[in-house]
């Protein structure tokens, strides 16, 4: 089965400075967007979803716009084509309105199943923030 890249972009009333620590450390990702996520000496975060443990590595990130995090590879086909989230902040220039993209690059193939996930992931990141 192939890998499938879902995206996804949700309307947030907060501005990108205030919403960035939520998407960048462990302790802000931990309050609404998994379980627990922990990191460790080696820089390895550790994202705890219903018990289970998936540990990424933070490829990329530019500050008050967006983080990358690459899981560690599970199969060999992993290891050329890792798994990845992207959570990107954007502003529409005309509104000024802030959105967060998610981006899903994994083998779960059912996106609205995925969407349903992601509505409440992000209504959680909502009532945090009261936006």
């Amino acid at each position: 089965m192939g890998k499938v890249k879902f995206v996804a972009d949700f309307e947030v009333r907060a501005s990108q400075k205030m919403l960035y620590p939520y998407l960048n450390s462990a302790s802000g990702l931990s309050q609404w967007f998994a379980d627990d996520v922990n990191i460790n000496e080696d820089k390895i975060y550790s994202f705890f979803w219903d018990g289970d443990e998936f540990k990424a590595r933070k490829v990329s990130q530019k500050a008050n716009i967006s983080v990358k995090f690459e899981f560690l590879p599970e199969t060999d086909e992993d290891e050329d084509d890792p798994n990845y989230i992207e959570l990107k902040l954007n502003v529409n220039e005309l509104t000024q309105s802030v959105f967060l993209q998610i981006t899903d690059y994994s083998d779960f193939d059912d996106q609205e199943e995925q969407l349903d996930l992601y509505e409440n992931t992000v209504h959680n990141l909502k009532e945090l923030i009261g936006g």
